[in-house]
């Protein structure tokens, strides 16, 4: 892909750069050397011109400080003063060892003569008799000023006849050091453009080429080996250039038998059924298929860079898997989605025997294994059901053939158990017949437009009759609590299906209910459904097996359910009749409180025409 360079990204950018912050250090670093210098002479020589001023004016004011017969000495000092004034001095004074200020120049201050001077330097020379020098900003100018306080010596003693303090402004010094500055910048800058102009010369004789070079790559890039470079010399760009036209020329051959082998293997990984991985030799994953990535619900874009034990969601080692032989079967299962898979590997090996990579396959079983699985348990539990019954009979048989046909009380109960576990075995095997005959689609509904009001009334009616006519299980008292709507609901169904499966529930109501228990019927209708519900107060079902109780030979209470003569399927039959229906049945249930089953039949209100 052609990207757009910035101008500050590019080489000719970059060496103009390059050019112009060497020549601005170089000239900082002679300019600032250079006006530091300059500088420090310029004040050297201003200090150095005061002090020669100072010097002659103590000579000159010697003679007058030991006059003792002139009665007029401050007029003299003044005078002196008066002319001393000028090239850039602000004012000198002039002050005897008692502190007195005994001459000034500046006629603005004359006040100040007879008063001591509070000048710290003027204190601090005549204490030690030296030379104190200072400098400051002035507050009202901002100008720098710099003061000189020199004592008074007798001849060549070191007695003190006073002391001089002359201050000046010394901004001019600096002033001056600005204009030189300014002047070497702008010297900087002409020099500076001139370097600019003839970089950008130099640079664009280096950079065409290589950007010739740039064109040529990108055009490589993308697969056009069309284009050839032109050799501009036979420097090292221009032998870079002739390697690259060389290089298209065999890229284009490479590039060519490389395309034709992807598309052979796109082609094959597209339509396989099979999800494939294949990995490099540290276990990263670099292929993966569209089918792979289905089974695995990842992108390509995550899984390439992986390795393949993460994309597996293994704990196995990439070295066990380089190891293993028999295929792995890996469980991806949620609580909504099933998945089971199947993987094979098999290393990528050079002929020199070294290992490359690793290719897995992955095989989606879990059909095969849920219908395995469904197999195995189905057998179980048939084989289960009916040896209880056999074991019991052959019990009973083995005891009559002993001899127990002989009592004449035992053996009608003998009799009597046999009889019962015959027909509790008839009964499985002809709801197994109606399982497999719904399963193979062979069971037919006899569809008719039925009252479900009065169908529900009428289950209900042979429920309570016989209720209070049986005397199998006095004990127990049931009430039957009826919530159903009076409007007429017609719908379309098998009403020896739907018998079934009211008959089947209400038994197990009963069966589960407590003595005194209340069982709840209700019959509603929504906008598309109509919804059955019965209500028992039993022992509930927990709530980890509502899933499975309509799953085949599924008992919460094994012994006890079985105890009370059920196969297990009634409510598998009762779901597959349902279904069948097109409606949806469920369960809800509260442990030790109660269980709620739920029938969903689709319902379409019928008009007065539609009966005609």
């Amino acid at each position: 892909m052609k990207k757009r360079i910035q101008f500050f990204q590019s080489i000719n950018f970059k060496i103009v750069l390059i050019f112009i912050l060497l020549l601005t250090i170089t000239l900082e670093i002679i300019g600032a050397n250079f006006v530091t210098q300059l500088e420090n002479q310029l004040v050297d020589n201003f200090k150095e011109d005061r002090r020669i001023q100072v010097d002659f004016l103590e000579n000159t004011l010697q003679p007058i400080l030991l006059d003792e017969e002139n009665k007029d000495k401050e007029a003299s000092i003044a005078n002196l003063l008066r002319d001393f004034s000028g090239s850039g001095v602000i004012e000198v004074q002039v002050i005897d060892p008692e502190y007195y200020i005994i001459g000034t120049s500046d006629n603005t201050q004359q006040s100040l003569i007879g008063r001591k001077s509070t000048d710290p330097d003027i204190h601090q020379s005549l204490l030690l008799g030296n030379n104190v020098t200072s400098q400051y900003l002035d507050p009202l100018t901002n100008d720098r000023r710099w003061k000189l306080v020199s004592p008074i010596y007798i001849g060549g003693s070191k007695d003190i006849l006073g002391v001089i303090m002359l201050e000046t402004n010394i901004e001019t010094i600096y002033e001056q050091v600005n204009e030189i500055s300014i002047i070497f910048i702008n010297s900087a800058l002409i020099a500076i453009a001139l370097v600019i102009i003839l970089t950008q010369f130099v640079s664009r004789a280096i950079t065409k080429p290589i950007s010739e070079m740039k064109q040529q790559t990108i055009q490589i890039a993308e697969g056009d080996y069309s284009g050839q470079l032109k050799v501009h010399g036979e420097d090292e760009l221009g032998q870079l250039s002739s390697a690259i036209n060389e290089l298209s020329t065999r890229v284009e051959e490479a590039q060519e038998t490389t395309e034709a082998e992807r598309r052979r293997l796109n082609s094959v990984l597209s339509h396989m059924t099979d999800g494939v991985i294949a990995t490099d030799r540290r276990g990263k994953v670099v292929i993966i298929n569209e089918k792979a990535q289905e089974m695995l619900n990842i992108s390509q874009e995550i899984a390439l860079g992986q390795s393949i034990t993460e994309v597996l969601n293994n704990e196995m080692t990439l070295r066990q898997l380089l190891e293993v032989e028999e295929e792995i079967l890996f469980d991806f299962s949620t609580n909504e989605t099933p998945l089971i898979l199947r993987g094979g590997f098999s290393l990528i090996q050079r002929e020199s025997g070294f290992i490359s990579g690793l290719v897995c396959v992955l095989h989606d079983v879990t059909e095969q294994e849920k219908i395995e699985r469904e197999r195995k348990e189905f057998v179980s539990n048939v084989s289960h059901e009916l040896r209880t019954p056999l074991t019991s009979m052959r019990s009973y048989l083995e005891a009559l053939s002993d001899g127990a046909w002989r009592d004449e009380e035992i053996a009608p109960q003998f009799l009597k158990v046999t009889q019962e576990e015959t027909n509790r075995m008839i009964r499985m095997v002809q709801d197994l017949l109606d399982l497999s005959r719904m399963d193979s689609g062979k069971a037919n509904l006899q569809l008719e437009v039925i009252n479900l009001n009065e169908l529900f009334h009428h289950i209900l009616d042979r429920f309570e009759m016989m209720l209070n006519t049986t005397t199998d299980n006095p004990v127990k008292d049931y009430t039957i609590v009826r919530e159903i709507t009076k409007q007429d609901i017609w719908v379309e169904a098998d009403a020896d299906k739907i018998m079934q499966v009211l008959d089947n529930i209400l038994n197990n109501a009963f069966k589960y209910s407590p003595d005194g228990g209340v069982i709840t019927c209700r019959l509603v209708k929504t906008h598309n459904n109509v919804v059955l519900s019965i209500s028992d107060q039993g022992m509930g079902i927990p709530k980890k097996d509502l899933t499975y109780v309509f799953d085949r030979f599924f008992r919460v209470d094994k012994a006890r359910a079985r105890s009370m003569g059920g196969t297990g399927l009634g409510l598998a039959i009762s779901k597959e009749v349902i279904q069948h229906h097109g409606g949806k049945i469920w369960a809800d249930s509260i442990e030790g409180k109660g269980t709620t089953f739920y029938i969903s039949l689709p319902y379409v209100p019928y008009e007065e025409g539609d009966w005609e």
